[in-house]
Formats: structure tokens, C-alpha cells, sequence
């Protein structure tokens, strides 16, 4: 688990720079821990909070070592209720206690008080994982006491820019009034949470925020190389995004910055499959990525 550490902001580290350690250790490759009822049953296991939390058992073990991060998508345990809530926490500890890093992907956000208390469950309180990610539509300065709570602990606030979903696109593509897109005025500004965060002694360090820029897209969005954070990439396997997608997508990127993400195209195979699968993925990720 994170801590909070001594020292100003551009002594602290980062759950950027904790991501990109990860990555250069492991590879760049994080897997979407999913448990539908439908996966749920090819792994052989009950739709109840004991399954959900067999599945994340199966996932660790057969990806610590092959993914720098998992990624449980938090809808599959709420539905379960409170024992799907407890579950979910069973994983996290599970998977960081096996050295992985923890993305929540639970999309919280709204305006600025109610933002206070998703901080603190999500970034301070009993759900933190080691990064949540966020829905940024009610404004980005509503974001900022996660944004805070991020500084303060080590942990990550993943930001949606840009998603892998078709239906976005006419939000994310819309043109703001000063000019240019939704997403790309959202880029700016997480890039100059980060700067502001690094300050002068953290030239080419990866702040606390990052942004969810689905591999499914076009061209490479023109403020990525300014983000100064880690891109989450959904989109490859049953969305349709391939490696030659990452590779065009984002070359512009920091070094070690970017995490493909995967989920049903790896983990609809089973669990003998998981491994391999998985290990020839993030090798072709890494060879693209350079």
C-alpha cells in the first residue's frame, strides 16, 4: 500500500512515477479484473461475493509477475451489495500484496463536496486502491479534492478524457468555446495539475493524475505529450483495438507512461490460458512501445 510521504510535492513519489517503475519492471500491460456472471462461469465459479473474490484469487496468481496492474471494474462488485463491496477490498489486498498495482475503476465524480467524500473513500479511506479513475462532466476544478487526495497519499486519480466507447465521441469531440475539443482541453489541464505538482526539480516526472485515452481512437490526441501522467488505454481485444493501434495512438507519450488495457479478450480463454496469453501480449505491447 501507498503511504504518505515526508517532504514537498517534488519530493513525494508519485503514483505516476510508481506506475512507470512497474512498467519498466514488468511490462506495459494492465488486465481489467471483470467478474460477469458470463466469466464468471467460464472460470467455473459462483455469481456470489465468494466467487468474486476465487476470480481475483485466479487472476493474481496467474498475472503477478506478467501485468504491471490490474484493473477491477468496480460494477461487477457492487451489484453483489455489501458482500460484493467486501470482496473487492479482498482483491485489492490480494493483488497488492502480490506487488501489483491496484486501479479502482470506479469512475467517481461530481461537484466539489460530494468529490471530498469520494476522496476520501476512494483515496484515503477503506476502498483506496492504489489509483481510482474519475468522470470529469460536472468540470475539472470539481475533480480537484481528489486531485489533492492523490498528492497527499501517493496514489493515482485516473481522469476519463477520452473513452473507448463509440457513444463518447460526440462529448469528447465537441468543441469548447475557446477553441479546440472537450478532450483536449482536458488533456491541458491534467498536464498542468502536473507540472504545477512537479514543480521545478521534476522535469520529465510522472504526476499523481493520468487519463483514460481509450486505443480505440484516431489520430494521437496533440496535448498527450504534454501530460507529464499515465495514460490508461482501454479498447484492445473485444473492443476492437489491436497492438499496431497502441503503437500509432500514442508514440508521443513519456516513456513508460502508457497501460493497454485488456480484459474479456484475455480472460474469456479461462484461467490455463491466462498466463500465457497474457505474457505473449504484454511482450508485443513492450515491443511496440518501445
Amino acid at each position: 500500500m501507498p503511504s504518505s510521504a515526508e517532504g514537498g510535492p517534488a519530493e513525494r513519489v508519485t503514483f505516476g512515477e510508481r506506475a512507470r517503475a512497474a512498467v519498466a519492471a514488468l511490462g506495459p500491460l494492465c488486465v481489467g479484473v471483470d467478474p460477469s456472471p458470463a466469466l464468471l462461469g467460464v472460470f467455473g465459479l459462483p455469481d456470489d461475493a465468494g466467487g468474486l473474490v476465487a476470480f481475483g484469487e485466479t487472476c493474481v496468481g496467474a498475472l503477478s509477475g506478467v501485468a504491471a496492474a490490474l484493473k477491477p471494474q468496480v460494477a461487477f462488485f457492487e451489484r453483489h451489495g455489501a458482500p460484493g463491496i467486501a470482496a473487492f477490498e479482498q482483491v485489492v489486498s490480494i493483488a497488492q500484496h502480490a506487488g501489483m498495482l491496484v486501479i479502482a475503476d470506479a469512475k467517481r465524480g461530481d461537484i466539489a463536496s460530494t468529490t471530498e467524500a469520494y476522496a476520501d473513500a476512494w483515496l484515503r479511506g477503506p476502498l483506496a486502491a492504489d489509483a481510482v479513475t474519475a468522470t470529469p462532466y460536472v468540470g475539472m476544478g470539481a475533480l480537484w479534492p481528489m486531485v489533492v487526495a492523490a498528492r497527499e497519499t501517493g496514489r493515482g486519480l485516473i481522469v476519463v478524457v477520452s473513452s473507448s466507447n463509440p457513444e463518447g465521441r460526440e462529448v469528447q469531440e465537441a468543441v469548447v468555446s475557446g477553441g479546440g475539443t472537450v478532450e483536449e482541453s482536458m488533456l491541458l489541464a491534467i498536464g498542468r495539475w502536473n507540472a504545477e505538482e512537479a514543480g521545478q526539480a521534476g522535469a520529465g516526472r510522472l504526476g499523481s493524475v493520468g487519463a483514460v485515452v481509450g486505443a480505440t481512437g484516431g489520430a494521437p490526441l496533440e496535448h498527450l505529450s504534454r501530460l507529464a501522467g499515465v495514460v490508461l488505454a482501454p479498447g484492445l481485444g473485444a473492443q476492437g483495438a489491436t497492438v499496431a493501434d497502441v503503437t500509432r495512438r500514442f508514440a508521443r507519450c513519456a516513456p513508460g507512461s502508457v497501460l493497454p488495457a485488456v480484459s474479456r479478450a484475455l480472460l474469456s480463454g479461462g484461467p490455463r490460458r491466462l498466463r500465457e496469453d497474457a505474457s505473449r501480449l504484454r511482450d508485443d505491447l513492450a515491443a511496440a512501445l518501445g
